[in-house]
């Protein structure tokens, strides 16, 4: 089967690497500009490639020079239009990092862990004219551990992405592929995430601050808090049994050595971060 491979970013790349190794024959890739390690890779074996949005028929020259039987779509940054999506002649599937309907849109694993999930998953679909709305092909479940993070958490999709999309490559051969629509009463969606969403709001609950410090954490731009005009990134912390009075100001500084702040319910302790700035000192409030 001739396979058009949608790909961005360092998952994208393992899986490119991992069909390569398998002997998947690649007819073409569709990546962006800064996946540099794809384009390099493209290069190095000499398959054809697309680079940036294929939407409004920017791909239809590319697209019109090559046949193919699946189009296969793996954290891969754009959306496609009905001509790339037709333009398989078997299927088009993407997989998406969650256990569809639930959690649909932009990095769905980093939403999970904020919102307290004990799992997420991994699901291939088909591709229609939605976001992460076609028709589930395959499903697995992962746990989401009390001390995952938005990073741990990839590097279990790294594992089980291949295993997948293996699955789902044999069944496809086989001819056994059954893929049955999403139950759109549980659907739920989440944004874009951008660097700068990432402030913490002290009167949050300490298990909201943990899980939302823990979800950014490297390699992820990370959840942060002023320090005046300085940004103090924090990527771990732990609960502390500190005592504090009720009326001390939520996201007051207790202590230095350790760094510890008062939350509503509690004190948090930073356990890691990018840089303390010499200017913190205690009692001074944060945010």
């Amino acid at each position: 089967m001739k396979i058009a491979l949608c790909v961005s970013g360092n998952l994208g790349f393992s899986i490119f690497f991992h069909l390569l190794d398998s002997g998947a024959n690649i007819a073409c890739i569709f990546t962006d500009k800064q996946s540099k390690n794809i384009i390099e890779q493209a290069v190095q074996h000499n398959i054809p490639y697309f680079i940036g949005n294929p939407r409004k028929g920017r791909a239809y020259q590319f697209i019109s020079k090559y046949s193919v039987d699946i189009l296969l779509s793996v954290n891969y940054l754009f959306l496609f239009d009905e001509d790339v999506i037709n333009w398989p002649r078997k299927f088009a599937i993407n997989v998406h990092g969650s256990l569809l309907p639930k959690y649909r849109g932009r990095t769905p694993h980093v939403w999970a862990i904020i919102n307290n999930e004990e799992k997420t998953g991994i699901t291939a679909h088909l591709i229609d004219d939605g976001c992460d709305t076609g028709p589930l092909v395959k499903q697995f479940e992962i746990c989401i551990g009390k001390q995952d993070t938005g990073g741990s958490i990839l590097e279990k999709y790294s594992e089980k992405y291949p295993v997948l999309l293996s699955d789902v490559l044999h069944s496809i051969e086989r001819g056994t592929i059954n893929p049955m629509p999403q139950d759109e009463s549980k659907a739920t969606y989440f944004g874009k995430r951008t660097p700068d969403d990432g402030e913490i709001n002290w009167y949050w609950q300490k298990e909201r601050i943990r899980n939302w410090v823990r979800a950014q954490a490297l390699p992820y731009p990370g959840a942060f808090t002023w320090v005046g005009q300085e940004k103090m990134i924090i990527d771990e912390i732990a609960f502390d049994d500190t005592g504090f009075h009720s009326d001390i100001p939520n996201g007051t500084v207790l202590s230095l050595s350790p760094v510890r702040v008062k939350t509503p319910n509690g004190v948090i302790r930073i356990e890691k971060d990018r840089g303390i700035p010499e200017t913190l000192r205690v009692n001074q409030r944060l945010g």
